[in-house]
């Protein structure tokens, strides 16, 4: 639970790191608490940090979210794309279909119920006669999705201050 977001002296998000390790940077100086959680307590009366932000700048090369059942699930809000029922039993649908030589790509899969899923089939959208509510897209960066995350589970609320989605 005790994770700190870490970001750069620009205040992007940069991070996700444990309680031990930002409280080390802040000691080192190379860090400055933003947010603090103020029922627990480090030594020396310190507050134990939410969010804390380098003193220096880090320059990160991009990198890019793996196309998972989760991470697509996640993109789509845990929603069927063609009826919008939102549930436990949705699958991962392929816009054109594998077997016609569809690629497991962000701007090719999307959500969908067992019954949208089964009722498409082997087919496109256009061909089942089935809209989809939102277009596909590739997320931006996986810190940003795993904040996201993180905020709309209720456990750290003031990150959404400095995480843009």
């Amino acid at each position: 639970m005790n994770q700190v977001l870490v970001l750069n002296l620009s205040y992007e998000p940069l991070n996700i790191t444990s309680w031990r390790r930002a409280a080390v940077l802040m000691f080192k100086g190379k860090a400055e608490s933003l947010e603090e959680d103020h029922k627990c307590k480090l030594r020396h009366g310190t507050m134990l940090p939410t969010v804390i932000r380098l003193r220096h700048f880090v320059k990160v090369p991009f990198q890019e979210l793996a196309v998972t059942r989760r991470n697509v699930l996640q993109r789509d809000g845990h929603r069927c794309q063609y009826c919008g029922c939102k549930g436990e039993k949705l699958s991962i649908d392929h816009i054109f279909p594998r077997s016609r030589g569809g690629e497991d790509k962000w701007e090719n899969v999307t959500t969908a119920c067992l019954s949208c899923n089964a009722m498409k089939g082997n087919r496109t959208p256009k061909e089942a006669n089935m809209e989809i509510l939102s277009s596909p897209y590739r997320p931006f960066s996986s810190l940003v999705f795993e904040a996201t995350r993180q905020i709309n589970s209720g456990k750290h609320k003031e990150w959404s201050k400095y995480v843009i989605f």
